[in-house]
């Protein structure tokens, strides 16, 4: 398969980006609450200006219709995505958090599965393959700190509520771009956070200019370039491999919070994190064969 120089560069930033997500969120002094919200605030803020110039008879036509209502729901999922996910960044290592929370694929299969689509028998080797890196990663925080346990499962509903988010957004997709849904869904999203910064009183200012600098760099780098890019090699890539790139996540967060935080996960959790990517890659692969697997590229 022959990748264009554009794509190739676009690729590369685009892992690059993502990759910065969870180093940037453990070294984020603020609650992961506040650092959800901002970081949906001020994408729905770029995003909205954009959506009422060239998609205000889309929004029109969808506020009428069945996938706002979709949109909306995986707003409320996207809320849950982030609040757990990015809490588990902070209590646990960085690069178990982004593995945990990869498992995205895993868990769409699952629920592909439960809603009568068969898994291939690859999907279910990656399943369980998944499984047992899972337990692993985990298990090697059992014991030690309760703190890094926390985040461990935190990380996992994370994933869970990823693929809730990205099942509802197929649906809110089948009639609407990619702006406009973006745009409610990120939207929807920031109330819910705001709502929970207020029911639980965690502050939303007074933070050093280093954390500013880390909210700017989530917003900008993870939620809006590297979806980008991940969507621009779309035109020359199968959604399959693009899937699986965006897998490259993971060593990648593990190798910038190595250098950056001086994070060093145990052996044991390396195993796992190993065996867990390696079956999420089996899991895309497989599905491959049925229908595309949609790519949730919002850690």
């Amino acid at each position: 398969m022959k990748i264009s120089l554009p794509t190739l560069l676009a690729l590369t930033l685009a892992v690059v980006a993502i990759s910065t997500s969870g180093p940037l969120i453990a070294y984020a002094a603020a609650p992961a609450l506040a650092l959800a919200f901002w970081r949906n605030a001020l994408a729905t803020a770029v995003l909205t200006p954009a959506a009422l110039v060239t998609r205000r008879a889309e929004l029109a036509r969808l506020w009428r219709g069945k996938e706002f209502r979709w949109s909306v729901l995986a707003g409320l999922a996207l809320a849950v995505h982030f609040a757990t996910w990015m809490a588990g960044a902070q209590l646990t290592a960085v690069a178990t958090a982004t593995a945990l929370a990869a498992t995205q694929p895993v868990w769409a299969g699952l629920i592909a599965y439960w809603q009568g689509d068969r898994p291939t028998r690859a999907m279910w080797l990656g399943i369980l393959a998944a499984v047992l890196g899972v337990t692993l990663a985990t298990g090697a925080d059992v014991g030690g700190s309760g703190r890094a346990l926390l985040g461990d499962v935190l990380a996992l509903i994370g994933g869970l509520a990823a693929a809730v988010y990205t099942v509802l957004g197929q649906r809110a997709r089948a009639q609407a771009s990619t702006t406009s849904y973006t745009t409610i869904c990120y939207a929807v999203c920031a109330a819910v956070l705001l709502c929970g910064c207020v029911l639980f009183r965690v502050p939303l200012n007074g933070y050093a200019w280093s954390t500013w600098l880390a909210i700017l760099g989530l917003t900008v780098g993870t939620q809006l370039l590297g979806h980008s890019m991940f969507n621009y090699a779309l035109h020359e890539l199968p959604a399959t491999a693009v899937s699986v790139l965006v897998m490259l996540e993971v060593p990648g967060a593990a190798l910038i919070s190595w250098l950056w935080l001086d994070q060093r996960p145990a052996p044991l959790a390396w195993a796992g994190i190993a065996l867990l990517v390696s079956g999420v890659a089996f899991v895309i692969l497989g599905s491959a064969k049925r229908r595309p697997v949609p790519v949730n590229l919002e850690l």
